[in-house]
Formats: structure tokens, sequence, C-alpha cells
């Protein structure tokens, strides 16, 4: 006999890529396990054979669930009674739309990682497929997981910093500053392989930086002028990316990404400016929001009090003075996605509409901010629309 109110078994969760050598596939995971509803139990974590099979030794995988590739482990998941019911993609980019569309098909609910895929005729296909099938499509933009990000967004929607006028992201890392894909590094040499990652600087971070921008300010994208850089010689990829913005509401705004600036590690930042105020977030800062109204004294909103509201409270775990970061965001979003995936997993009514996730939606708006930022560059910097 069950328990009464005892918690609904694990979600059962595959993984695709992150085996020897990587690194984003173990923060999935950590993020899967963090709030206690996901269960890793089947992995397809490397392309080459012997290396997947030896990851999932090391993850304590059932080794008759260690695929080869990841068309036979959609297959065989899809067949079994207690078979994955979502997918962790965490390969290289390009992969993301095959992977997706084998797992889709064969009724598995996504989780990817970012950019969703490399061209947008790929991504609007999978948002097709994911409407079609009825499944979850979730993409990892982690930073609008955030506590203060929460925060910022509701004091946007409520009208506390007026009508939008200025919006600055940026997102500045120094870690390709010299040429480490040629050592062989494995992250590396990826992220600098047209083929591979479709988009250097502005695909790897600056499409966290758009999507904070959009996720914050809620206003659309209808412009851009765009200037790509390949400073390091020898690089076939932008490791430098700068962008100016026109909005929909008539606000303008500028995305700084780049790779190659010597003292920031992962600074990403967004400044948003109205008729009324203004804010700053800084990645590096996470627990703390910057809120200046119009005329008066700017003030320092902490993870805590009366103005952290529900929109940070729900998405908080530990006590204010201890950090909330990266692995909690990751896992936020992990938390959010359970609770659709248990919705359906009841065939019921859908979660509170607070509880959300950027979506495969969210991802296909992504690439296409991608492309239009290589377009205009292409074009020599000319003012590009977005669809």
């Amino acid at each position: 006999m069950a328990t009464p109110n005892a918690k609904p078994a694990r979600i059962r969760l595959g993984m695709v890529g992150g085996g020897e050598g990587a690194f984003i596939g173990g923060v999935h995971r950590i993020a899967a396990r963090l709030d206690d509803e996901y269960e890793l139990v089947a992995g397809a974590l490397s392309s080459t054979p012997e290396k997947a099979r030896r990851s999932g030794s090391a993850l304590g995988l059932d080794p008759a669930r260690t695929y080869d590739s990841y068309q036979q482990m959609a297959e065989a998941e899809a067949a079994r009674d207690d078979g994955i019911e979502a997918v962790a993609i965490v390969t290289p980019n390009h992969l993301h739309a095959p992977v997706a569309t084998a797992f889709l098909r064969a009724g598995i609910h996504v989780i990817c990682d970012k950019p969703v895929t490399t061209r947008s005729a790929d991504a609007k296909a999978l948002a097709a497929l994911a409407k079609k099938q009825g499944l979850v499509f979730a993409v990892t933009h982690n930073y609008s997981a955030y506590p203060m990000v929460r925060v910022a967004r509701e004091m946007v929607r409520a009208g506390k910093l007026g009508e939008i006028r200025v919006v600055q992201a940026e997102y500045p890392q120094d870690w390709l500053a010299e040429p480490l894909e040629q050592s062989g590094q494995k992250q590396a040499a990826w992220r600098t392989d047209p083929a591979q990652a479709g988009g250097g600087a502005i695909g790897d971070i600056g499409s966290h930086a758009w999507h904070l921008a959009d996720y914050v300010t809620c206003q659309p994208l209808a412009q851009l002028c765009a200037e790509l850089s390949s400073f390091v010689p020898g690089r076939a990829i932008d490791d430098n990316a700068q962008v100016l913005l026109r909005y929909a509401n008539g606000a303008r705004g500028a995305i700084w990404a780049s790779q190659v600036a010597p003292g920031h590690l992962n600074d990403l930042q967004l400044r948003v400016y109205g008729s009324k105020g203004g804010l700053v977030w800084r990645q590096e800062s996470p627990n703390q929001l910057q809120f200046t109204p119009l005329g008066q004294p700017t003030q320092l909103l902490q993870r805590a009090g009366a103005a952290f509201g529900d929109a940070g409270a729900r998405v908080t775990r530990i006590p204010a003075g201890h950090p909330e970061g990266y692995l909690e965001a990751f896992a936020t979003i992990y938390t959010e996605v359970a609770q659709h995936l248990r919705a359906a997993r009841r065939g019921g009514r859908k979660p509170e509409k607070a509880c959300h996730f950027p979506t495969i939606d969210d991802g296909l708006r992504g690439v296409q901010f991608i492309e239009a930022v290589q377009r205009s560059s292409r074009l020599g910097g000319r003012w590009t629309k977005l669809p």
C-alpha cells in the first residue's frame, strides 16, 4: 500500500552526450538530482562506443542501458515499460536537432542545452514536432532561473521601471584569448569549430545575453546591427560580437559577447533603464539586484526581505546570506520542468503559471537571433529584421 502523501517516483531520465571529458553533462546531472526529482537510468554518453561504456560504468548505469548510439537508445527505451520519460541532450550543438528529433518521435520529453539547433529551420521543425507529439521541450537557458532575475522580471512586468528605454547586456570571458583549441582541449575544440558549434561567441554566450535581456524585459526585438570578429589568428569562428538592438516599443539596446576579454571569467551582466527607474544585475554577484527609482537613491535588493517577493522566493532553497548560483539555477530549470512532466504523467492540469522554463519557442527565437547577427555581420553591419 502506498504511503499517504508519499513523493511520486522520480522521473526516469536519460542523457545523450556528457561522457568523459565533458563539462556540461556533469552540470545537468547535478541539476537533475539537486531537488531529488530525477533518476538517471540510461545514456548514450559518447559517440565513441568504448568511451560511452566507460562513462556509463563510472556513473553506475546498467550496462544494458548504456548505449552505443542515440538512435539505439531512443528505440530501446521507448520499447521498455520502465523506459526513460525525458532525455537530456548535452552534445555539441550540431547534434541537438537529430538527437531531439529521434526522441520526440519515440514519445520522449526533451531537455536540451542551448543553442537548441544550429539552424532556425531545424528549430522550427522541432517546435512543430514537439507540439504534434504533445511533449515537453525545455531549453536550459539557466540564467533566467536565478532568484534575483525572476525578481527583476516581475519588477519590469509590474511597471516599476516604467516604459523600457535602454537595454544593455554583456557576457565577456577570457578563456579563448589564446588558441586553446590548438592544444586539443575538448571544450575549445568543438566550440571553435563552425561545423559543430554553428556560432562562436555569439552562439555560445551571446545567446545567453540575448535570452537574459529578452526574459527580463519581455520586449520583442525588431532589428539588429552586428559586427562579428575573430581576433585570434587562425580561428575560423567569431570570438567577439557587438550588436546594436532596436526593440518594437522603440527602446534601444546593445549586446557585447566576447571570449577574448582578459580579466573576465563569466561576467554576464544586464542593465535595463526605463522612464521610472533602472535595474542592474550581475551573474558574478547573483544574489543582489541594483534598483534605482528615478530621482531617488539607489537601492541594493538582496535575496531576502519584502522586496524579494514571491517570484524569487519560490525558486530559493537556502537561507539568505548563503549564495544561490549557477548549479542551483540549472536545478530550478530541471525542477520546473519536472512539475510539467509530472502533470503529463498524470494526464492532468498543468502546474501554476508561475512554474515556467525556457521552451522550444525560446530556443527557436534564440537561433533566429544568432542567424540575424551572422547575416548582419556578413552584410557589413546592415540593420536586419528579426522574424
